[in-house]
């Protein structure tokens, strides 16, 4: 049994967003540290709190693992004479790895035998590893933005304050710039700020919470639902706990502790999200709701610190709340003055983009768009797709989201409401603006939908258009976020649009503010699509061979491509799945310069080409009409009758045979088949075993 790892950074205080992404980093990094090292090791956890980041790791041995090195060597033919004697070259090689000539090996490879020098490396002990390994995780941990601070050259997310490393009860020396490691913790900022001394991580953790610190952010978490749940129910009320605020809360606290605070109940007339929107995003508290799930005119703040008197904690939230409430109310009343087809308007002076306008030219742009989707998927809802489509950027200009920019789409709806707008097309100006994360809310309605997917589109085609494409680490424009939301879009509602057809409308609509030749633009924008679409897919569990088989064929339609990844994922069960899929391969690497061309039944030169040939026409009607029903499943069946006559054919025949007229009406028989196979997938992309 090995001795554990804690390790405590202790730092100013650390912005929560940060920190969900740095538990894991943290734990990705040491793991790789340790395995890199060869140094065996039971478990790794990582916490956090807005002051400390902690690693502890289990069982860590205190001796690196033995490491052989295998060096290949000449062949044993040319290493030994016939008489067993070494020749030159065995020695030259002995020589330069340090081995007399009797301590080589002689070892099997697939190309024979060769001799081989084997050296075992001893491991070192840990201890005197670990100073290297420490200070280089530490400054390997990413943030999304670091920091320098002082004269020091290293970067962090915050300045580093102390560092504890203990490896069992020793403290592991090293130093990051003029921070030193040692055994010395420190406790809660204000209410247990002195230094206290730790022996290990079961050690560590009983004194924090001694001194008002709760480190395991799992615990944290609890304690602030259970705190926020009994606050609530003190005013006969239940907490609103989304868990983007509670995680949020919970690395902004190392102690947590909730005071109810109250609003005057004639705000509870603005809209629900005005409401909570500012209780949420922007004072991070939890609203209170009463058995009908309506908001009470309560609210909950959790605090860093246990309130010496809650009153006068409530009191200084509740005068915060009341400001910003007031100034909603406010802006509430002032745009429902203003028509929302004038507050379109004022669109004219806003600027999209230098290259592709104002924000009225965009509106305008997706517009016509939407439209032509509409006419594709719902020719009934063309006039409310358009009056949504006019009205779904007026709020922009509104003052309730100029103060409030989150609440965009949910004030359009709103304001659309108030105004009398059909509430189907109200409803649109809100969910036009989803899905606003990943595997977020997508659209209800159609009419919602189809603003959605031409707003999209025009953003993504428009960027790509003018060279603002997204790098690997550059996405300024969310355009990757943007291109999910199509594609679920499409795929939640079932809609049948060809992506291509979309993409020569919007580039057509867009005209002149190209700055690179439409098909250029297209082509990226497709393999764009593309390259979105198999990730999600991939990530979602499918066989990366079969989405990439699936997906060369063309992403014309994004359920279509679905359907037949579903399918070729069942046919992957069916036995002649790996023969077909071998043979389809060999087809397709023999065809790969050939243009194509049309079949000669009087040239075949042998059985095994009419017998194919015979075979293929059989099956070739059925198979192609089932592919166009989308019975893709059973058109693999089909297609798989083919996998005897097709072996057959490669052992009977030389596809490239010297005759020219023979070799191409072959090439074509082949070309056919390819053709037909190819309706549903490449089959050169599937892995086999051969």
């Amino acid at each position: 049994m090995g001795r554990e790892l804690f390790i405590e950074i202790g730092t100013e205080e650390i912005p929560a967003e940060f920190l969900p992404k740095t538990l894991k980093d943290m734990d990705e990094l040491i793991r790789r540290e340790f395995t890199a090292s060869r140094i065996p090791f039971e478990g790794v956890r990582t916490f956090a709190t807005p002051r400390r980041l902690v690693v502890h790791v289990k069982d860590v041995a205190e001796k690196q693992e033995e490491q052989i090195i295998e060096k290949l060597g000449p062949a044993k033919r040319v290493s030994f004479d016939e008489k067993g004697n070494p020749t030159k070259a065995a020695l030259g090689f002995a020589k330069g790895q340090g081995l007399d000539i009797g301590e080589l090996e002689t070892i099997v490879t697939d190309k024979g035998e060769y001799i081989c020098a084997r050296k075992i490396i001893a491991g070192e002990e840990v201890n005197s590893i670990l100073p290297v390994i420490i200070p280089k995780f530490i400054l390997s941990i990413p943030f999304q933005k670091s920091m320098r601070w002082s004269n020091l050259e290293i970067r962090f997310a915050r300045p580093i304050h102390w560092l504890v490393a203990l490896f069992g009860s020793e403290v592991v020396p090293f130093r990051i710039e003029n921070i030193k490691s040692g055994n010395e913790s420190y406790g809660h900022r204000f209410m247990s700020p002195a230094s206290f001394p730790v022996t290990g991580f079961e050690d560590y953790i009983a004194k924090s919470k001694e001194r008002f610190l709760v480190v395991d952010q799992e615990e944290r978490k609890k304690l602030i639902i259970a705190e926020v749940r009994k606050t609530a129910e003190s005013v006969s009320g239940k907490a609103l706990i989304e868990e983007a605020l509670l995680d949020e809360v919970n690395y902004l606290v190392e102690f947590p502790s909730a005071v109810c605070g109250s609003f005057d109940a004639s705000y509870l007339e603005l809209p629900r999200d005005v409401l909570t929107t500012t209780m949420m995003s922007h004072q991070k508290y939890f609203p209170v709701l009463d058995k009908a799930d309506k908001l009470m005119p309560y609210f909950i703040t959790v605090n860093n610190t246990v309130a010496k008197d809650p009153a006068v904690v409530a009191r200084g939230n509740e005068k915060v709340i009341r400001a910003r409430l007031a100034d909603a109310k406010f802006f509430f009343n002032e745009d429902r003055k203003v028509p929302l087809d004038e507050h379109f308007e004022k669109l004219h002076k806003v600027v999209f983009h230098s290259q592709l306008g104002t924000s009225y030219e965009k509106v305008m742009r997706f517009r016509q768009l939407a439209a032509y989707i509409a006419g594709k998927i719902a020719p009934s809802l063309a006039p409310k797709v358009d009056r949504a489509a006019l009205l779904s950027k007026a709020d922009l200009e509104t003052q309730m989201v100029y103060e409030f920019p989150e609440l965009q789409g949910i004030m359009g709806r709103e304001y659309a409401l108030v105004q009398g707008e059909d509430p189907e097309v109200a409803k649109a100006v809100y969910e036009h603006y989803l899905p606003t994360s990943a595997g977020g809310e997508l659209p209800g309605t159609d009419i919602g939908a189809i603003v959605s997917l031409a707003d999209k589109i025009d953003t993504i085609t428009g960027f790509f258009g003018i060279g603002q494409i997204p790098t690997g680490t550059a996405d300024p424009y969310a355009l990757r976020r943007q291109a999910l939301g199509v594609i679920n879009i499409i795929l939640d509602k079932g809609y049948k649009v060809s992506l291509s057809d979309l993409l020569d409308r919007s580039i057509s609509i867009l005209g002149d503010r190209l700055r690179k030749p439409a098909q250029d633009v297209k082509k990226d924008v497709i393999e764009f699509f593309r390259a979105r679409f198999e990730n999600q897919l991939i990530s979602q569990g499918h066989p990366y061979d079969v989405v990439d088989a699936a997906l060369s064929t063309g992403i014309e339609d994004f359920g279509r491509s679905l359907r037949k990844i579903t399918a070729m994922e069942a046919f992957k069960s069916h036995p002649d799945f790996e023969p077909l899929a071998i043979a389809f391969k060999r087809v397709a690497n023999i065809l790969k310069t050939f243009p194509g061309g049309a079949v000669d039944p009087e040239r075949f030169a042998s059985d095994a080409e009419s017998t194919l040939y015979k075979a293929y026409l059989e099956i070739r009607d059925r198979a192609v009409g089932l592919t166009e029903k989308e019975d893709y499943e059973g058109a693999l069946v089909e297609m798989a009758r083919l996998r005897k006559p097709v072996d057959a054919f490669f052992e009977a025949v030389l596809v490239m045979d010297p005759d020219e007229k023979v070799r191409l009406n072959r090439l074509s028989l082949l070309w056919e088949i390819s053709g037909m196979i190819y309706r549903i997938a490449d089959f050169s992309k599937i892995v086999t075993e051969k």
